[in-house]
């Protein structure tokens, strides 16, 4: 099974649908960044993705970007792959 590594916050939806999706796929060990508890990792992450919103979703070294796209991955058949690799 891939890393997944999802930046995100507290009360963001977004983040807990991408969490229960990704449960869904069998992945019990997402290691979360909160970008709301240290500003630095929010800069962090901007840096790294270009984006300022959450969640932002890597699986292994793969950006996958928000959960929109974690969703249009799975919905085309992308994501079990990407996951077992």
């Amino acid at each position: 099974m891939a890393k997944v590594l999802m930046y995100s916050t507290a009360v963001c939806p977004y983040c807990v649908r991408a969490e229960q999706l990704l449960l869904r796929k069998g992945i019990k060990d997402i290691e979360k960044v909160r970008v709301d508890l240290k500003p630095e990792l929010r800069e962090e992450m901007m840096q790294k993705t270009g984006r300022r919103s959450v969640p932002q979703i890597y699986i292994g070294t793969t950006h996958i970007g928000g959960f929109d796209e974690l969703f249009s991955l799975d919905q085309q058949g992308g994501l079990d792959a990407l996951l077992a690799s």
